[in-house]
């Protein structure tokens, strides 16, 4: 470049600073297209009510990026993140699923994309409903401008249009997620045209095979990730993506392994930082270890399902930055029964798991050269000594045996400590003390679940005031909790269940704001619960208290402050009236109310106020009327228990969403012919259907093909008649069927003929007669359990029931 060409530069970027700052506004023509593409998307919760002809400016849209000089539009954000509907309950990741089709985005995605000639970044990442069922539209190769698109977890199936490898700006691909996609095909060999990626993720999708050799074409990438994507031999040519810092190839167990001959390939990877190899077959691959320890920026390293070669130990280790191994589940070739001791010179280790690798002997005492390790999990092994001093970095140790060393308490930076399924034989308070001088300040989560603790928690447990969960379910603690309990402000899920705890809890736990989750059911909790016990648990959602003597005392007009998404207070005295404050829980899906002393009936409004719920359990309380009269829709609750009640009168209409209904043990009476033979527009979902020990009468109607999905029916210990009707032979799914105990006559009900999935029938106590047909011996083959006592059958019983 000459002098003349510099100074021209440096002039024109003066005028362009020199110009006043000015405010995108957006091309009409583009506006028009966003307005078209809204118009193809369903947007329940209305995230894009900003895209609106009042406001015209479509740069200030929701999830729009313009450019600040041309305004022409960019970037479209319009992803739904998964990790926001997902909580953490009992050691599980939940997921909401309610809330998450509130929120993301369905429809079809519009081809009037493509008029958007300068977007380069598209993501509709997370809105599963988007391409549910479909294909990914091929106009998206048409759409040469894009350098980044990301349709993971969008629910689309099929082959990738082969148009996608038009796209020769893209870098950045991420279609996983899609668990339909591939469709047990191999990955398409026109992505490594495609050579400016570098970033490519197709995990967790259905492609199935070989890894294409033209993916090594795609010199420029970063990460890949083929997880759950590939099987067979793991080709030495990816070796030749020498710039990966992310490398997934990892499987499971269900498919066929990846299949690895060696892994010297992996010698070219000098910046990889991450690899992934799970359930890999590396048995053939002699010198894995001696690869690998000699990648200098590998830090993460997970190979657990792998089966590994016959153990050698190295004579020199140089793992330099080695922070993460994960060797749970893994063989060797043959088998081994201890720690590899190469394991104990990675001084780097912050992350160690070897779970379930049938290790035996004693626990190696070389752990105490892993000083920065947070993270143990040697669960699910057999650990056959106690548990030695040396393990200060501990974070998870299952099934091993021994009091829990003093020395522990010295590791003041914990953070997370899981001392479940242990068998500590060991006093609560003695680890209290352990932990409380150094450790307590900063513990964030301390489990010490089914590991024989005894003893009474004392008030060194108000040490812990930055803990956010505490779990010792299923020990033997005992006594009140202590006062110090309303120390732990920052408690958010605790679990105390399955113990022998006494006295009043909310007497401790009445100022735990921030309390998510209280699980204290299976105790010896007795006393009476307030409005004021309560007013204070403003966060709790999940509240699990049965099996104690509690008694919830409030007024008829109380309104927690709290919303609830699940309620357990089974063997709580709630009545005599019905608990009406329950209607003011709008998000309860998981309603259980037995044996809670309710001596009323179900008030109209209630119905309309479960309409959300999922399961309700009424069973073994006091509850009477005619369900007929309070109900204005037909009972829409997928599982619903009101057993062991006083309800009366006709059977209450189901809608199809039922799969699980109890009304046994109730005085409901007349016919059946209602409740079964009902009008419906589409077959009914009731798996499960118990109505024993009720004064249904009359004979059994002959409506029963339109509830082929039975798989559990018990009629026994009513007053029904006649035989059973030809249509009860359309149960194919039908495995049990009770009805002993009626009067039942003629002879062996020729409609069972045709139900070859019974395990159990019981027609005993009715007045059933004639010879038992030879063909109950060879049609009903899965049958284990025959009742045909208290009848007036005759002749020979079939040979197969015949020892």
């Amino acid at each position: 470049m000459n002098s003349s060409s510099i100074y021209i530069l440096v002039f024109v970027q003066l005028w362009l600073l020199s110009l006043p700052c000015r405010e995108s506004v957006c091309i009409p023509s583009e506006r028009e297209t966003l307005f078209k593409f809204k118009n193809n998307l369903n947007d329940p919760s209305n995230r894009l009510w900003s895209w609106n002809h009042n406001n015209s400016n479509c740069c200030h849209w929701y999830g729009v990026l313009c450019h600040n000089v041309t305004s022409h539009l960019l970037q479209l954000h319009l992803n739904t993140t998964f990790s926001a509907f997902e909580y953490h309950y009992d050691y599980h990741y939940l997921f909401d699923e309610e809330a998450y089709r509130r929120w993301s985005f369905g429809g079809e995605i519009s081809p009037c994309l493509a008029d958007l000639k300068h977007l380069n970044y598209l993501d509709l990442s997370g809105n599963y409903l988007l391409g549910e069922g479909t294909s990914i539209p091929s106009f998206l190769g048409t759409m040469t401008s894009l350098t980044h698109l990301n349709l993971s977890h969008t629910g689309f199936n099929g082959k990738i249009p082969p148009q996608i490898g038009n796209l020769s700006k893209l870098r950045y691909l991420d279609l996983s997620g899609n668990y339909l996609l591939g469709g047990g095909m191999s990955i398409p060999s026109f992505l490594g045209t495609m050579t400016s990626l570098t970033h490519l993720d197709l995990s967790y999708t259905r492609f199935m095979g070989k890894i294409p050799s033209q993916i090594w074409n795609l010199s420029n990438l970063v990460y890949l990730d083929l997880a759950y994507a590939a099987n067979q031999t793991i080709p030495s040519q990816i070796g030749n993506l020498s710039n990966l810092v992310y490398l997934g190839l990892g499987g499971d167990y269900v498919v066929e392994p990846l299949f690895a001959e060696n892994v010297e390939w992996l010698s070219s990877m000098w910046k990889l930082e991450y690899l992934h190899l799970s359930y890999a077959n590396l048995s053939k691959a002699f010198h894995w270890l001696h690869t690998l320890q000699s990648l200098p920026s590998l830090t993460h390293l997970y190979l657990y399902g792998c089966t590994l070669p016959h153990y050698n130990e190295p004579s020199l280790l140089n793992f330099s930055s080695l922070q993460t191994l994960h060797l749970s589940d893994t063989s060797y070739s043959p088998a081994i029964s201890f720690v590899p001791k190469w394991i104990f010179k990675l001084k780097k280790l912050v992350s160690l798991q070897l779970s379930y690798n049938e290790i035996n002997g004693p626990i190696p005492g070389g752990i105490r050269n892993l000083t920065l390790l947070q993270n143990l999990d040697l669960s699910g092994n057999s650990f056959s000594t106690s548990i030695p001093d040396c393990l200060y970095g501990l974070h998870r140790l299952n099934q091993l045996e021994g009091n829990i060393p003093t020395s522990l308490g010295n590791l003041c930076n914990l953070r997370v400590i899981d001392l479940s399924y242990l068998k500590l034989n060991q006093q609560v308070n003695e680890l209290l003390e352990i932990l409380a001088p150094c450790i307590s300040h900063g513990l964030t989560r301390l489990a010490v679940q089914s590991s024989r603790l005894s003893g009474n928690l004392t008030d060194h447990i108000g040490a812990f005031k930055n803990i956010e969960q505490l779990r010792f379910y299923n020990n033997s603690i005992g006594g009140a909790l202590p006062r110090s309990f309303g120390k732990l402000s920052s408690l958010r899920y605790l679990d105390l269940s399955i113990n022998k705890f006494s006295g009043n809890p909310f007497e401790s736990l009445r100022s735990l704001s921030k309390l998510l989750s209280l699980d204290i059911d299976g105790n010896l909790f007795h006393g009476v619960v307030k409005e004021d016990d309560l007013a204070n648990l403003t966060s709790l959602m999940e509240f699990v208290a049965s099996g104690n003597n509690l008694t919830l005392k409030v007024g008829p007009n109380w309104i927690p402050n709290f919303q609830l998404t699940y309620l357990e207070v089974t063997s709580w005295q709630l009545g005599p009236s019905f608990p009406l404050w329950i209607q003011s829980q709008n998000q309860l899906p998981y309603v259980g109310l037995s044996n809670t002393g309710i001596f009323d009936s179900i008030p109209t409004q209630m119905w309309e106020a479960l309409s959300q719920v999922s399961y309700l359990n009424l069973s073994r309380n006091h509850i009477h009327g005619e369900i007929g009269t309070t109900l204005k829709n037909p009972i829409s609750i997928p599982t619903i228990d009101l057993s062991s009640n006083h309800l009366c009168g006709k059977l209450p209409y189901l809608s199809s969403d039922v799969f699980w209904l109890d009304l046994s043990s109730n005085s409901f009476s007349e016919s059946m012919n209602d409740f079964l033979c009902n009008d419906q527009d589409e077959p009914m979902g009731l798996e499960f259907l118990n109505l024993a020990s009720n004064n249904l009468s009359g004979e059994i109607p002959d409506c029963w093909m339109n509830w082929t999905l039975l798989v559990d029916v018990n009629l026994q210990s009513n007053h029904f008649v006649g035989n059973l009707p030809q249509s009860m032979g359309s149960l194919a799914e039908l495995q049990s069927l009770q009805i002993r105990n009626n009067t039942l006559s003629g002879i062996f009900p020729t409609s069972l003929k045709k139900n070859n999935q019974l395990i159990s029938l019981d027609l005993g106590e009715n007045n059933l007669s004639g010879t038992i047909p030879t063909w109950v011996g060879e049609n009903l083959l899965n049958v284990k359990i025959l009742r045909l006592r208290s009848n007036r059958f005759g002749g020979h019983i079939p040979m197969k029931y015949v020892r």
